[in-house]
């Protein structure tokens, strides 16, 4: 190298960023219902809707939802319109592909989760297998 030379040397590091898939996707109107929820609630710090799988239920597994005010690093967290997202590294596989809605008919009032995961519900819908 003849000297007055400048040599740049570049160093590139490689990170891999793996985007989890969503565990559990809300549609319209249970995003609606979260937020009305929420705006109801008088709570210090923002608080996020936690969806967890329990052993438990009928079926060997139940659901559970709730609001949380917070979030822990494992955690799989989307965010859908004004409402948030929380659920658990062990339940995010049990839920992969679901979809949380919300109804309100004459016959069927309530939150129902949809999920291709599950081999065998009972008639509640509150639990699975």
């Amino acid at each position: 190298m003849a000297s007055g030379t400048l040599c740049a040397v570049t160093t590139m590091t490689s990170v891999n960023i793996t985007k989890r898939p969503d565990p559990i996707i809300l549609t319209e109107s249970a995003q609606t219902k979260v937020a009305a929820l929420l705006a109801q609630e008088s709570a210090e710090s923002p608080l996020v809707l936690r969806v967890a799988v329990r052993p438990g239920g009928c079926s060997g597994y139940s659901y559970e939802m709730f609001f949380d005010p917070e979030t822990a690093e494992d955690d799989v967290v989307r965010t859908y319109g004004d409402v948030t997202v929380a659920v658990d590294a062990a339940s995010a596989p049990l839920l992969k592909g679901s979809t949380l809605d919300y109804t309100d008919s004459l016959n069927d009032a309530g939150f129902h989760i949809q999920n291709p995961n599950a081999s065998r519900t009972c008639g509640c819908g509150s639990s699975f297998s």
